[in-house]
């Protein structure tokens, strides 16, 4: 495999957004996410004790995971895929595809790395980064680095969620996050200790705490404490510090932090 030069990816990333209206919260948002996601996956491959070559591989894996969440808020305004189109495989037709004649830019896979041995594992990662399960038919490589990908994702999602606005996020207000409710197969999920797709606002959080139960690597789940993202998610959702409007899903969300508490405690 071709060395992977990280400054002349990092500067293809930048020459790409560049074009991208950056004074939008949503947009500077995604930059900083790409950015944060590619070193924890250097983090995490290091820490997992990877080849220098994988690290790198893991580390643009990271960097291009999201580039097709440009193209959704310019053409749709929104980060929900079902309102729009799956980000990532938009991120695959900007990568290994045409890009769109109207785009403000125009980049390829070739603009990061020259050699082509290891596109289809690159394409898988961005393929399968945001997918509720992996396919079953993945071979043990490419498995591990769409794992490091989605490890990445979900313990920069929690951050980014943790410094982010409920109305940048979620384009709702704060009066609209705390009068929603729990639904009861997202509870479900939570007491089953596993990852959930997420509708109402609440369990839009109650998804995101859910991230910590599937984190792959042990090194994932380490970074992920370290960092303290999921506390302040639990203690300040969306920097909102007011109590749910109903008493009853007050008292459930005060039941839901102090279990994973418990379960962050000895896991």
């Amino acid at each position: 495999m071709t060395a992977i030069d990280r400054d002349r990816a990092r500067a293809a990333f930048k020459s790409y957004t560049d074009a991208y209206d950056a004074t939008n919260p949503r947009i500077a948002l995604k930059i900083e996410h790409t950015y944060h996601v590619a070193e924890a996956c250097d983090a995490v491959a290091r820490e997992q004790g990877w080849s220098s070559e994988d690290i790198d591989l893991a580390w643009l894996c990271g960097l291009l995971h999201d580039m097709g969440r440009f193209e959704q808020l310019r053409r749709w305004d929104t980060f929900k895929d079902a309102e729009s189109m799956s980000h990532a495989a938009l991120g695959i037709e900007v990568l290994f595809g045409e890009n769109p004649a109207d785009a403000p830019a125009v980049t390829s896979i070739r603009d990061f790395i020259d050699d082509p041995v290891e596109d289809e594992l690159i394409r898988a990662s961005i393929a399968y980064h945001s997918d509720f399960r992996l396919p079953a038919q993945l071979d043990e490589r490419t498995r591990s680095f769409c794992d490091i990908v989605r490890d990445g994702d979900k313990i920069d999602i929690m951050r980014t969620i943790a410094d982010s606005t409920v109305e940048t996020i979620l384009k709702v207000d704060e009066d609209t996050f705390l009068a929603s409710h729990f639904s009861a197969p997202t509870l479900a999920a939570f007491d089953e200790h596993r990852c959930v797709t997420r509708d109402e606002p609440a369990d839009y959080l109650v998804g995101l705490i859910c991230f910590m139960f599937e984190l792959v690597y042990p090194a994932s789940r380490a970074l992920a404490r370290e960092q303290g993202d999921i506390h302040r998610l639990l203690d300040a959702p969306f920097g909102i510090a007011r109590p749910f409007s109903d008493p009853t899903t007050q008292a459930t969300w005060e039941r839901l932090k102090n279990e994973m508490r418990t379960w962050l405690a000895r896991a």
